[in-house]
């Protein structure tokens, strides 16, 4: 299949990529790299430089066989302070592909949503059923292209599913978490064990868990990369899926740093900091819908496995950005 990957200079779009690749596709990509790294566009991947809104038109033709949408402003606090930002850059360009889509007679799409749609669960494991009620901008976003999805899949035969994820970690062969600006927990608690970082904070100890830190699911973002690759093989004319993805394990912040202390035998301090705003406490996917529709099962669910493999990569990383000439 030929397919178009936005974000795909992103770390969860890159390594998408990379497995299209891997298994045959043509893969052709559009990033403005305004939080991408033109490095994580894998070889063999055609790049396009620039706005989705501005180029999907431009580029998506009949030749095309679907769509993998990652492209999005993604940061939960940023959106709590600049929401305009977030519904111009998320909704506004998603409209965009999606008329693009239309416009080429291109009706398979993966889009990546987030468990942010959900909010605070009443219950976990959180199921597709459950309310949406975001508590930040990004999620109110997701949840917005979402609806927009399933109109078009209604109006237009869009063959479609959306992946509900959580929070992705890992690395796979040479590709992981290099951004300008990192707020994800393992990257930031493995800057820390490298020495690039004097401790790494815990935004607050007075959440109602076991040990008062968040509780997050972490997926390996290969077992996420070969979701997406079975939604897109079995999407269906005029069908909007929602599946959630997730190990389907909950683990507290504190419990990722102490694991990360185990994988690298270094210290790491930590310094409680606020709460931050939009945060809920508790998310844990129940992962049972993808499984029976998609037949997928995470091969990586531990989280020292996930840690591990982040942790090759970082380092590795950081050795290279130390021997690197000035």
């Amino acid at each position: 299949m030929k397919l178009l990957v936005t974000g795909g200079a992103g770390y969860v779009g890159g390594v998408c990529a990379s497995v299209l690749l891997e298994r045959g596709h043509e893969v052709v990509v559009i990033d403005d790299l305004s939080t991408g790294n033109r490095d994580a566009v894998p070889a063999g991947a055609t790049f396009v430089e620039g706005d989705v809104a501005r180029l999907a038109g431009e580029v998506l033709d009949p030749t095309f066989d679907g769509v993998m949408h990652f492209a999005a402003r993604s940061l939960v606090g940023e959106s709590v302070a600049r929401p305009g930002e977030y519904w111009q850059g998320n909704v506004t360009s998603s409209l965009a592909m999606l008329d693009a889509m239309r416009a080429a007679g291109v009706d398979n799409l993966v889009f990546s949503s987030t468990a942010a749609t959900y909010g605070e669960p009443e219950q976990v494991p959180i199921t597709e059923d459950m309310p949406a009620r975001p508590t930040n901008t990004y999620g109110a976003t997701k949840l917005a292209i979402d609806h927009a999805i399933s109109s078009y899949a209604v109006a237009h035969g869009v063959a479609a599913t959306s992946l509900r994820y959580f929070n992705v970690a890992g690395a796979y062969g040479s590709a992981g978490e290099n951004r300008e600006v990192e707020t994800h927990l393992i990257p930031l608690v493995l800057q820390v064990a490298l020495g690039h970082r004097d401790h790494i904070k815990v935004f607050g100890d007075d959440w109602p868990t076991p040990d008062g830190t968040c509780v997050r699911d972490y997926i390996h973002v290969a077992d996420l990369a070969d979701a997406h690759v079975l939604a897109l093989e079995s999407n269906r004319p005029g069908v909007h899926r929602i599946l959630n993805l997730g190990s389907g394990e909950g683990f507290s912040v504190r419990e990722v740093i102490d694991v990360c202390r185990e994988v690298t035998g270094h210290p790491i301090p930590d310094v409680v900091a606020p709460r931050r705003p939009g945060d809920p406490a508790v998310l844990v996917a129940s992962s049972e819908k993808a499984m029976r529709e998609l037949g997928w099962r995470p091969s990586r669910p531990d989280l020292r496995t996930v840690v591990r493999d982040a942790w090759a990569f970082t380092s590795a990383l950081g050795d290279r950005a130390h021997s690197a000439p000035r």
